[in-house]
């Protein structure tokens, strides 16, 4: 390997991996909720589609991690601390936002408006993407959490909590909401699954 190889650590490369994983789960479950919204209606193609694609996205970040364990572990004690900070906010912003979201159920159900719920959860979810974007120095967060909160406030104001096809009746907030971020948080996870393969064609060089 020539010297660039040994300038990026293969925890670099692990960080896309982590964030691929990320992505390949809670998309995954926002398809989920998204299924549930149809109360049941195409309910065994699209599990088994939701669930390919995170299996392939999951997939794809251990393909980072074999690939990185070719790559040098040295790592200076400034980015030792820089990484212990970064885990310390990210625990932080983590926790925030689960708190958050279990105050929007509580909240949702008290007033008698659980059809918010995926709503709301839908915006926290993409404003928790915004300190994480300076966090691990990845602009494309910044995209996603406005493609998130865009999603939920349109669907908010111009689509119906409810509709009925024929004497079907699917919960819109929870399919639109649901595929709209699963698709979004796949988007995401494939754009970084490529920052790391782009990392790795770098050491290779």
């Amino acid at each position: 390997m020539t010297q660039t190889s040994r300038t990026i650590p293969g925890a670099a490369v692990r960080g896309t991996a982590s964030g691929v994983f990320f992505m390949a789960f809670f998309g995954t479950l926002w398809a989920y909720t998204g299924i549930m919204g149809l109360q049941g209606w195409g309910v065994p193609l699209l599990s088994v589609t939701a669930v390919a694609i995170g299996i392939a996205l999951f997939i794809g970040g251990v393909s980072l991690i074999r690939a990185s364990g070719e790559l040098t572990n040295q790592v200076s004690k400034t980015a030792l601390r820089h990484g212990k900070r970064t885990r310390f906010w990210f625990n932080i912003i983590f926790a925030a936002e689960g708190l958050a979201i279990a105050i929007t159920i509580a909240v949702s159900n008290a007033t008698r408006h659980p059809e918010l719920i995926p709503v709301v959860i839908a915006i926290i979810v993409g404003v928790h993407f915004f300190p994480l974007a300076p966090l691990f120095q990845v602009r494309l967060y910044y995209l996603t959490g406005t493609l998130l909160c865009l999603l939920a406030i349109i669907t908010w104001l111009f689509v119906p909590a409810k509709v009925t096809l024929g004497e079907h009746q699917i919960n819109a907030f929870m399919s639109v909401v649901g595929f709209g971020s699963a698709l979004i948080l796949w988007g995401t996870g494939l754009a970084i699954w490529l920052m790391g393969r782009r990392l790795l064609g770098i050491v290779s060089k």
